[in-house]
C-alpha cells in the first residue's frame, strides 16, 4: 500500500517541481500538515522547506483536511474543470486557500515531459491524438448519459417525463384552487 501513495505523491512533486510560483506559494507553511482523503487512498503529507510535499511521519495532525469527491477518477477523464468544485477543504484557512490556488493552477504539460523520450514532433503528435481521444470518450459518455435519461424517462417509465411533471404541477394548481374555494364556501355555512 506504501507504494500506492507515493505514486501521488511523487506526481504532485514532479508538477510542482517545475512551477517555481506554486512552491513559493507553498513555502510560508513548511511544516504545515496536509491530509488527502479520497475513497480508500489517504494521504498525510507535509509542506517540506522546499514548497514540496513529502509523507508525514507518525500521526501527526493534519492543519488541513482535502476531501475528494467519491466521483474524482471520472472527473479526472471527463472534465477536470469540475474536479476542484467537488472538493471539501476543511482547517486552517490560509493554508487551505493556498493549497486551494495552487492545485487549482497547476498544469502539467505532458508534451514536455513525452518529448524527452520521444523527440518534439512525436511527443506533440501523441498529445493531439490524447486530446483527440479524451474528447471523443467524453462526448460519448455525454451521449450516453443522455440516451439513458431519455429511455429512463420516455421509454421504460422509470422517471417522469417534463410534459409529465408539469402536468402534475398544473394539476395540484387546480386542486389547491378547488380546496381553497371549498374552504370559503363551508366558512360561509
Amino acid at each position: 500500500m506504501a507504494g500506492l501513495q507515493t505514486l501521488p505523491v511523487a506526481a504532485l512533486n514532479h508538477l510542482l517541481a517545475k512551477e517555481s510560483w506554486a512552491r513559493e506559494r507553498l513555502r510560508p507553511f513548511v511544516g504545515t500538515g496536509v491530509r488527502i482523503e479520497g475513497g480508500p487512498l489517504v494521504l498525510g503529507l507535509r509542506i517540506d522547506e522546499h514548497g514540496l510535499l513529502v509523507p508525514m511521519e507518525g500521526g501527526a495532525p493534519a492543519a488541513v483536511t482535502l476531501t475528494l469527491p467519491a466521483d474524482t477518477p471520472v472527473r479526472l477523464l471527463l472534465d477536470r474543470s469540475s474536479l476542484f468544485a467537488g472538493v471539501r477543504l476543511s482547517g486552517a484557512a490560509d493554508v487551505a486557500e493556498a493549497l486551494a490556488f495552487v492545485f487549482r493552477n497547476l498544469r502539467w504539460d505532458v508534451e514536455e515531459d513525452l518529448a524527452r523520450w520521444v523527440g518534439d514532433i512525436p511527443a506533440r503528435r501523441l498529445v493531439r491524438l490524447g486530446s483527440r481521444f479524451a474528447g471523443e470518450v467524453g462526448e460519448s459518455a455525454h451521449r450516453l448519459a443522455a440516451n439513458v435519461a431519455e429511455y429512463a424517462s420516455n421509454e421504460s417509465g422509470l422517471l417522469a417525463g417534463k410534459e409529465d411533471i408539469a402536468a402534475f404541477a398544473t394539476a395540484v394548481d387546480v386542486l389547491r384552487d378547488d380546496l381553497a374555494r371549498l374552504e370559503k364556501r363551508l366558512q360561509r355555512l
